[in-house]
């Protein structure tokens, strides 16, 4: 089997979706069902392992790299230029891969003859496009019909999207395959001694903070999130402070605002984005994570404090129960007295916390990204015998 791999999404910095592609880059690179394994990255198509190794470091440039996309992204005729030559650019450097399977990762599926598989992560630029700028929308309401058209399987990363893509877009269900992600190697249990330094570089003590890490974007529901936290107990959010580590994304200023207060007053601290040697070090070290986010394709971070040995609070939106199962305590994104009371038994309850750091590992422990890449070949050998390669 011959594979060509879609790598723009990894990038700084690295996100959910980044993050995906990211595992099943260096997955699939092992597998003995694959003979060739190709990478495309904008234009151009690498095969060359040292260069592929490259790509992967992520934060080399990426902060100049990402500075330049924004910019572009606020200046529409230039993304439309743009996106009209890579299109073509694609095209003709896929030209001799009419055999080869290609996946795109991130949705988008380039102009290509051979089978083509993408994979949606959700449908929340139709089902909430106010979370979504307008330029991005726009976008996406022009690429998601070519990738459903273009599609001979659509990977989601969970039954709840799966069922969405086959309600939103009549596609043959039997041509679209659930594929849960997993939370990698590095998000395991830790003792304090090996928490220490890092906690030290961002000032903040072992199980002596409330962790939300993700992205600061409106549907990630963090106003609701502050305003529970503040409606804690005084002692119990100062002891225990809410600690934000997210990149700073689009329409975020009030949150940022609001967050510059809590840290006044003592219960509340944004650290931005945190590199990923770090991250797994300050889920190690919370005492729960919270996550009230409004919509998630899967809701990776939830699965990443399971398997952290970390309780976690979460809304029981779209996938997030798939993700946490048993484990988590849940309750509506925008019930903000019930978010209080849940952080309350989170921080307190002792014997409901041991119970959930076990449940929360027996979860996280049926999810890998091993798995996550049988299936995708699964999914590629499904697409193969459709085209009939």
């Amino acid at each position: 089997m011959e594979v060509l791999l879609g790598i723009d999404a990894i990038k700084y910095p690295l996100t959910g979706i980044g993050r995906y592609a990211y595992e099943l880059a260096k997955g699939l690179q092992f597998s003995s069902d694959i003979e060739t394994l190709h990478f495309l990255r904008g234009e151009q198509i690498q095969t060359n392992s040292e260069l592929i190794q490259a790509t992967f470091n992520i934060e080399a440039g990426g902060k100049l790299n990402n500075k330049f996309r924004s910019l572009l992204g606020s200046f529409s005729p230039a993304v439309m230029i743009y996106q009209l030559h890579k299109e073509w650019s694609q095209k003709k450097a896929l030209k001799p891969y009419k055999n080869t399977i290609f996946h795109g990762p991130n949705y988008y599926l380039p102009n290509h003859d051979g089978p083509c598989v993408s994979t949606f992560h959700d449908l929340s630029i139709f089902k909430y496009p106010t979370f979504h700028p307008q330029a991005r929308r726009t976008y996406m309401a022009k690429e998601l019909p070519k990738a459903l058209k273009r599609a001979d399987v659509i990977i989601t990363d969970s039954n709840y999207t799966r069922a969405e893509v086959i309600e939103y877009s009549g596609f043959d269900p039997s041509r679209v395959v659930a594929i849960p992600l997993a939370a990698s190697e590095e998000f395991q249990t830790r003792t304090e001694n090996e928490c220490l330094e890092t906690l030290s570089k961002y000032q903040v003590n072992y199980q002596g903070y409330v962790l939300y890490a993700g992205t600061v974007e409106p549907r990630k529901n963090l106003m609701s999130l502050l305003d529970a936290y503040e409606a804690l107990p005084t002692s119990l959010r100062q002891n225990t402070p809410l600690v934000v580590a997210g990149y700073k994304g689009w329409r975020s200023e009030d949150v940022h605002e609001r967050l510059e207060k809590a840290h006044a007053a003592g219960w509340a601290k944004y650290l931005g984005f945190v590199s990923a040697e770090d991250l797994p070090i300050l889920f190690s070290a919370a005492k729960t994570f919270v996550y009230p986010s409004v919509y998630e394709g899967f809701g990776l971070p939830v699965l990443e404090a399971l398997a952290s040995g970390v309780p976690v609070v979460c809304s029981d939106a779209s996938s997030l129960p798939e993700v946490a199962g048993k484990a988590a305590l849940m309750c509506e994104h925008a019930d903000v007295n019930t978010l209080t009371q849940l952080l309350i038994k989170s921080l307190e309850d002792q014997e409901w916390r041991q119970t959930a750091i076990r449940k929360g590992l027996q979860q996280a422990a049926t999810f890998s990204w091993q798995k996550t890449v049988d299936k995708t070949i699964d999914a590629y050998k499904l697409a193969a015998t459709l085209k009939g390669v």
